[in-house]
């Protein structure tokens, strides 16, 4: 997805994103690369965007009068990814910021010199994109939504909110090193708490309609939808999915539950995304990405849809309930 067409999609972007490059400014004119991993016409990621952009605008950049903006959204396609991040990197950019962890590996086999601030990614230093989280050591640095560990957490929550539940389908991209990490997580985790778990591969929606359909003629199952710019893709069938089948859910990230879905926990996002305009400030003040430490989250929102529990008859603990950052009644 080009830059224009993404312009024209995110509601009131006249106020953020003036149009025309204005020549005379010359020399103070900065240069910002965009790469999304999903496709930039979802409504989480429009905000988050408008976020990001909101926050450069009162940090004191504004496109068209000391910042030009390219971007590019890969909709989960790698070789979209390795194509874009190309282009941004010809487009001689101070800085870029890789929306999802998708598109941290395209970006670094074109460039180990382009300072790179991250959001929206797991375990960094697992992936060998940063030497360590205190001291990232090269280009690269940014704010990790999670570490691989957190999956278990998603298996926990599905027992917790539905215990007859004995069987659990993981959602997840098997092209990505995080789907493939954090559905190990899960697989390893499963059987201390009863589980059998399996995969289904989300390249596509029919072959999600067909894995959870297969899935759902056996009793006591329930979903775990991980991380990925594919699942934000098809969230709504995913909800869609799993109120057809009456399958208990945990998501990786609030909106599937604003939208439908029983209940996520996950890191708030759209800070994270404030947070990376702030780095992105100092980077094209002078700071290097070597010197900014990569940012853990400080805290993981759960958010529990009362109305789809009842859809489903589940009675949600008063203990889990306690702890909910947020219900949706």
């Amino acid at each position: 997805m080009r830059r224009r067409d993404f312009i024209k999609a995110i509601a009131g972007s006249a106020a953020v994103w003036p149009l025309t490059v204005r020549a005379q400014q010359g020399d103070r004119m900065r240069r910002l690369g965009i790469i999304i991993g999903p496709t930039g016409e979802e409504s989480e990621t429009k905000d988050r965007i408008t976020a990001f952009l909101q926050e450069l605008k009162d940090l004191g950049w504004d496109e068209g009068r000391n910042v030009r903006i390219e971007m590019r959204a890969s909709a989960g396609n790698g070789s979209a990814a390795r194509k874009y991040a190309a282009e941004l990197v010809a487009f001689a950019p101070d800085v870029i910021l890789a929306f999802g962890g998708s598109t941290i590996a395209p970006l670094l086999e074109a460039t180990h010199t382009v300072p790179i601030v991250f959001t929206i990614t797991a375990d960094p230093v697992g992936n060998g994109w940063v030497d360590s989280l205190a001291q990232p050591g090269g280009n690269v640095t940014g704010f990790m939504s999670f570490e691989y560990s957190l999956s278990g957490k998603w298996l926990e929550l599905l027992k917790e909110i539905a215990p007859s539940v004995t069987r659990a389908a993981v959602l997840r991209d098997s092209a990505q090193p995080a789907g493939i990490g954090q559905f190990a997580v899960i697989q390893a985790l499963a059987p201390p708490l009863g589980l059998d778990v399996s995969a289904v591969n989300v390249r596509d929606v029919r072959e999600i309609e067909r894995a959870v359909a297969t899935f759902a003629r056996l009793a006591n199952g329930g979903l775990v939808v991980t991380a990925s710019p594919l699942t934000v893709i098809h969230r709504e069938p995913i909800v869609a999915l799993a109120e057809r089948y009456k399958l208990p859910t945990v998501y990786w990230d609030r909106t599937f539950v604003s939208n439908g879905g029983l209940i996520s926990y996950g890191a708030d996002l759209t800070d994270q995304l404030r947070q990376a305009a702030r780095y992105i400030d100092r980077i094209l003040k002078g700071e290097k990405p070597a010197d900014l430490p990569v940012q853990a989250p400080n805290k993981y929102e759960l958010v529990i849809n009362l109305k789809t529990a009842k859809a489903l008859g589940l009675a949600v603990p008063q203990s889990l309930l306690a702890r909910a950052d947020e219900v949706i009644e």
